[in-house]
């Protein structure tokens, strides 16, 4: 950071990346902080760009679900704005898929602005897996490398390392300054949830909450989501994040979310909820080619069941897609739980309409 960097985090302030990333982080290392309460709307989908543009806004940090939403509405509104104050872009809150990162790249950041692709819990207190910009080389997709002190790896529930490109448990195998110390009032769930979901291994514990990852024969870490988001379909796991990616890939998909159904035959099937650029219209005719691309770019056992399309998609304040709710929806069941974090009822009741 610079004494003249603006620095614009995006998420709700009331979360663990909007309190660190818009009060404590920017403020202890000198920098300009900029809070805005607000969304891009059908009336202005370029309010975001307008407040880069007018403040100059130097550091851009936001989440890949927002991302994915920019997209939908188009490159125009950000083409038509000045963001040559961009110097560095951040993203945050869930793996991004490629194509989402080279979009940022291009159109954002003008090709020009490293992308600080973070990995990172409340519990973790800050950064783990992140690119050092203009340092790091990266790749879309990745979030690179652990931060400097971290010592993190993947592992199987036994705890030995898995090999190149297999997919496993993201673990931290020392302690770290900032890490979480206790659940409140009840440590016996703290040292269940977080010290023994992976069997310790000679006497050695490792901090898991709940990620998949792989590493790449380069060292590349690539966080595949939460492994409550994997899919064992007939016997095959499969990662809800690489259908996403195989969706989004396809030149109408603007933002997509997997889930798994329950399915008699195979165990869980694959359940895809899309929304679509602006050009493109639902029809049965596109579900079946959007079905088709899948296992194209994956294979047959990925491809979904059913593909529900939907405006648009219910999250947080923060940006997360809310994949219980989801995960609900597709085997029919009602919502239940806490909702009070979604951002706009609507979109879940039209997704039960939609049913």
């Amino acid at each position: 950071l610079k004494e003249t960097d603006v620095y614009w985090c995006t998420a709700d302030v009331g979360w663990i990346t909007g309190h660190s990333y818009i009060v404590y982080g920017p403020l202890s290392n000198g920098a300009t902080s900029l809070m805005y309460e607000g969304a891009p709307r059908p009336s202005n989908p370029g309010c975001l760009w307008d407040v880069v543009e007018k403040y100059g806004v130097t550091i851009f940090y936001t989440a890949p679900t927002a991302i994915r939403a920019f997209i939908k509405m188009g490159d125009q509104h950000p083409n038509a704005r000045d963001l040559s104050s961009l110097r560095i872009l951040g993203t945050v809150g869930e793996p991004i898929n490629p194509e989402a990162w080279m979009w940022y790249h291009r159109v954002i950041g003008g090709e020009r602005c490293p992308i600080v692709d973070t990995w990172w819990q409340t519990e973790t207190g800050g950064f783990m897996l992140t690119p050092l910009p203009g340092a790091t080389p990266t790749k879309p997709g990745s979030a690179t490398f652990p931060f400097p002190g971290i010592i993190a790896d993947i592992v199987d529930l036994d705890g030995n390392p898995v090999g190149d490109n297999d997919g496993g448990y993201l673990v931290i195998k020392h302690p770290w300054p900032s890490m979480i110390r206790t659940v409140y009032g009840n440590d016996d769930r703290f040292r269940r949830t977080y010290w023994e979901h992976i069997q310790p291994k000679d006497g050695q514990y490792f901090y898991f909450a709940g990620d998949g990852a792989r590493q790449d024969p380069d060292g590349y870490f690539w966080v595949m989501g939460r492994v409550d988001d994997v899919l064992n379909i007939s016997g095959h796991r499969l990662g809800t994040m690489e259908v996403e990616s195989a969706l989004v890939s396809h030149p109408s998909v603007a933002e997509a979310a997997v889930v798994g159904k329950p399915d008699e035959l195979k165990g869980e099937d694959v359940f895809a909820f899309v929304t679509l650029e602006g050009t493109y219209s639902a029809s049965d005719e596109l579900k079946q080619e959007l079905k088709q691309h899948v296992v194209k770019e994956i294979g047959a056992i990925a491809r979904p069941g059913d593909i529900r399309f939907a405006d648009s998609l219910p999250k947080t304040r923060s940006g997360k897609i809310m994949r219980r709710l989801l995960r609900s929806l597709a085997a029919g069941q009602e919502v239940a739980g806490d909702t009070s974090t979604l951002e706009d009822r609507s979109v879940l009741d039209k997704l039960r309409e939609g049913a």
